[in-house]
């Protein structure tokens, strides 16, 4: 990845940040974005100082399209190009459809697909322009499998995974690449309330028994964002140990 400019939503912690690690190590040039979390997030991008690549942090609220395209029109006026786009950002907003309010379906609608679509469409007319590119798309077993209490955040997600096979049919014949990796389980923040809740129950259903780590989804997407990955577009690559073969048993 030496020379290479990355951007990735939502990198400031979780698998965001693992992405973020992985792509620097690598020797890329990574940008990514937060939302309210600015110490955090200033306090990653200055344990890279060392690292192969340089990694910046820009503040940026997905659901508003006027921040997306300033970040996208910085990091291009900087850099004079962008290579991979990680579209990383997203919520949970869990409860039962017959409670859920408005706000907590469209919230996640607009943050998890909304945010994916402007940055998507921000990012591609530069790689069109160049002639080449990589977009990543973070999705879930959630939008494949369905999940109980997260009917906002399975069609967010299941709505990712269309929406990256019709866009790589789009984007093919000026050579970007568009694929969607899609984990099962990780060991995040976000999760922390459904582990805590049914980890043990989960666990049974994952063949190979156990949650997987942030650095497993950032090594698929980094091969992804890779050379090696020119011949892959419009794949959701499942990274789950094995739960949906099982489905919902």
């Amino acid at each position: 990845m030496k020379g290479k400019i990355a951007l990735v939503t939502g990198g400031s912690r979780g698998i965001g940040a693992a992405i973020v690690k992985r792509l620097a190590e690598e020797g890329a040039s990574v940008y990514f974005t937060y939302c309210s979390s600015r110490e955090e997030a200033e306090r990653l991008a200055g344990s890279f100082a060392h690292s192969a690549g340089r990694v910046f942090c820009l503040p940026c609220d997905v659901r508003r399209p006027g921040e997306v395209q300033k970040v996208v029109e910085e990091v291009t006026e900087r850099e004079k190009r962008l290579d991979v786009l990680v579209n990383n950002a997203g919520i949970v907003r869990d409860g039962l459809f017959l409670t859920m309010s408005d706000e907590d379906w469209q919230e996640v609608l607009d943050t998890n697909l909304g945010g994916v679509y402007r940055f998507c469409k921000a990012a591609a007319r530069q790689m069109v322009l160049q002639r080449a590119g990589r977009i990543i798309n973070i999705s879930s077993i959630v939008g494949e499998l369905g999940g109980l209490g997260q009917a906002n955040y399975a069609a967010s997600k299941g709505a990712v995974n269309a929406f990256t096979k019709s866009l790589a049919a789009e984007l093919a014949s000026r050579n970007v690449t568009v694929n969607a990796v899609s984990p099962g389980m990780v060991n995040t923040r976000m999760s922390e309330a459904v582990r805590s809740a049914y980890g043990d129950k989960i666990k049974e259903k994952i063949p190979l028994g156990t949650f997987a780590e942030p650095s497993d989804v950032a090594a698929v997407a980094a091969f992804l964002a890779s050379e090696d990955a020119r011949y892959i577009t419009g794949q959701v690559i499942t990274v789950d140990g094995g739960l949906g073969l099982l489905g919902r048993r």
